[in-house]
């Protein structure tokens, strides 16, 4: 199949942009005492974290949700799985408890809720389920507070059966995206300042912290060179969006949205078949690739309406591509990946985790 054959819109991945990136990657952990747990939620497909795990440095793949482990797991990729998130709802901590009967399971809790339930999946199930208490260094999301908080939640899981503690996670979202290094290194080490003191005052009390979770795209050559930091949960390296490419990374944009030109109304405007359906929008518009002087007005369900240049020769039936802001939604709203060289699709890639799988029954 060629790529003017691809049914639009279509997500397309170049192949080699996203290996060298892999790779990249993989390099910057050889010889550290950190490694990389890469996040299976920044592009939900199978056949990339296979990729991932490859290159090497991994201590295993981070998932968002119990539906992702799920995936993994099916998917007979055999490798450590952290959990990192709260696993709280209707029959997740049982499903959680079935995961770890065929793999290893490590699942992050903020509460004592969170751990009891956990636990008593765990013993009904015959199995134990490592677990990460999840301290807030500074992002307004989940975590427990820093300090005493934090080592008395992870106390009460390590004497609880049928839980396993292996350690503690931070996430610094809130400065991973921060467009200055100069800026984003110090508020960096900062955050993990409350991490890593919280793990020292647990190992001082006994307590065994085996891993230190953190980290991001924005901070992966930050935090992870960091003394004490154990892996960090890089995600969105492997494609790239405009979010990130803003930033000093080394990391290529390997993923586009290929859409095709529907209407050409006026010299300087064109609607193309790639809207809100097609790209997720919440850290901005997508920016158009190879066209220089064209930007995206605006989405619309199922148009993208995009500025041109009067001297741009684009007219209907045209390709055009669009670099998404943001990966991870954008993924989530397409079945497969065209895997690319040049003009010639050389894989389709399921996006297997696409969705929550948790209601259709997988």
């Amino acid at each position: 199949m060629k790529l003017s054959e691809i049914p639009t819109p279509a997500l397309v991945v170049d192949a080699a942009a996203m290996q060298r990136n892999i790779d990249r990657m993989a390099a910057y952990f050889a010889g550290r005492a950190c490694k990389l747990r890469p996040h299976f939620k920044a592009h939900k497909t199978p056949e990339i974290a296979r990729r991932q795990l490859l290159a090497g440095q991994c201590t295993g793949l981070t998932c968002a949700t119990v539906g992702e482990a799920e995936v993994v797991v099916a998917e007979g990729i055999e490798t450590e799985i952290l959990i990192a998130n709260e696993v709280v709802g209707p029959g997740k901590a049982a499903r959680v408890a079935a995961l770890a009967r065929r793999s290893r399971i490590v699942v992050a809790v903020d509460s004592e809720y969170g751990a009891a339930d956990l636990a008593e999946a765990a013993r009904a199930a015959a199995v134990e389920i490592g677990v990460v208490v999840d301290v807030n260094v500074g992002m307004p999301r989940c975590g427990i507070a820093p300090g005493e908080d934090a080592v008395a939640l992870a106390g009460r899981v390590a004497e609880t059966p049928g839980l396993l503690l292996r350690g503690m996670m931070g996430y610094e979202g809130h400065v991973v995206g921060i467009a200055d290094r100069a800026d984003r290194a110090p508020r960096a080490e900062k955050t993990m300042e409350r991490l890593l003191s919280t793990v020292e005052l647990a190992r001082g009390r006994g307590l065994p912290v085996d891993i230190v979770s953190a980290g991001g795209t924005g901070t992966y050559d930050i935090t992870g060179a960091l003394e004490g930091i154990t892996e960090v949960q890089a995600g969105s390296y492997v494609l790239m969006d405009t979010a990130y490419a803003r930033l000093d990374l080394p990391f290529e944009q390997a993923l586009s949205v290929l859409a095709t030109v529907l209407s050409r109304p006026r010299p300087e405007q064109c609607a193309a078949d790639a809207g809100l359906k097609a790209c997720a929008v919440d850290h901005g518009n997508p920016e158009v690739k190879g066209v220089p002087g064209a930007s995206v007005l605006f989405l619309s369900d199922e148009h993208a309406t995009i500025a041109l240049p009067g001297e741009c020769v684009l007219a209907p039936g045209d390709r055009i591509e669009l670099w998404p802001s943001h990966i991870d939604p954008t993924i989530n709203l397409h079945d497969v990946l065209y895997a690319i060289d040049g003009d010639e699709v050389v894989a389709t890639w399921p996006v297997a985790a696409r969705g929550y799988i948790e209601q259709r029954g997988r």
